[in-house]
């Protein structure tokens, strides 16, 4: 517990200056954030299947790329060039026809596990990006459905909960998914009540607040099953207490792909 707590802190430390700076600082950290997703999701599905060394290198490559595009735009407008994605495409699933398939471990599911990876780490902090060009107060407001949910759904779990919610995740119980859903819906709604817009509709508002809500717990839960797939407890041992990149930031990414959605009426 004191490893976990304190390795909360020093995240903390780390990442409120960066996301108070911006620019080109939180462009370089999301890029490394999106390279540090990849790379565990690699690295958990290799537990079954490895993957040819220059396939690894053309996912990072693609990674670093979808990372950094957009990183000085400031509109809040979504954008696709599909011609990267025909590129992307193409680019894991031809080398199917050519490498030797009795000694190299490449097939149509590594392909697509590839190409599926790569679509949703990336341009999932992509727009965690996008959204901090374009107003910081938006992320914060998705920061905090994100920490305050889990932070009250760990906390009600652990001293009221009884009732296991799912089996993909045991420790997980309806308690603490219902005061993690309370309280990740009520201080955030003040937050952007007070902060971003008090002209907007209170109901809706809750309404909005309390569905990312709990999609970002949805999130968790969609990343442990991944886990539980692959039998491994964390997608890696970087941030101690608490596993890899993709187990501190899957609720932020449902959150933030979520808002996607919603962002028009809001």
């Amino acid at each position: 517990m004191k490893k976990r707590v304190a390795s909360a802190i020093v995240m903390i430390a780390v990442f409120v200056p960066i996301l108070l700076l911006g620019g080109i600082t939180f462009s370089v950290f999301m890029t490394i954030l999106a390279l540090g997703g990849m790379y565990e999701l690699i690295h958990i599905r290799e537990n079954k299947r490895k993957f040819p060394f220059f396939i690894k290198g053309i996912a990072y490559l693609f990674a670093l790329f979808f990372s950094v595009s957009n990183y000085k735009h400031n509109i809040f407008s979504y954008e696709l060039d599909y011609r990267m994605i025909a590129i992307l495409i193409f680019a894991f699933l031809l080398p199917i026809l050519f490498v030797n398939q009795k000694k190299e471990d490449y097939h149509i599911p590594d392909a697509l596990y590839m190409i599926s990876a790569l679509l949703f780490i990336t341009l999932s902090f992509n727009l965690v990006l996008l959204i901090r060009n374009y107003d910081l107060n938006y992320l914060i407001y998705l920061v905090l459905v994100t920490v305050i949910t889990d932070t009250f759904a760990f906390l009600t779990g652990k001293y009221i909960g009884e009732h296991t919610f799912t089996e993909i995740s045991p420790n997980k119980t309806i308690e603490g998914c219902i005061g993690g859903v309370i309280m990740g819906t009520f201080i955030p709604t003040v937050f952007y009540f007070t902060v971003i817009n008090s002209s907007i509709s209170l109901v809706l508002l809750i309404f909005v607040t309390a569905l990312l809500s709990i999609l970002g717990q949805c999130g968790d839960l969609v990343f442990s099953s991944i886990k539980r797939t692959y039998k491994v407890k964390d997608f890696s041992n970087l941030i101690p207490g608490h596993g890899g990149i993709l187990d501190r930031f899957d609720s932020l990414i449902f959150v933030v792909l979520a808002f996607v959605l919603v962002s028009g009426i809001i």
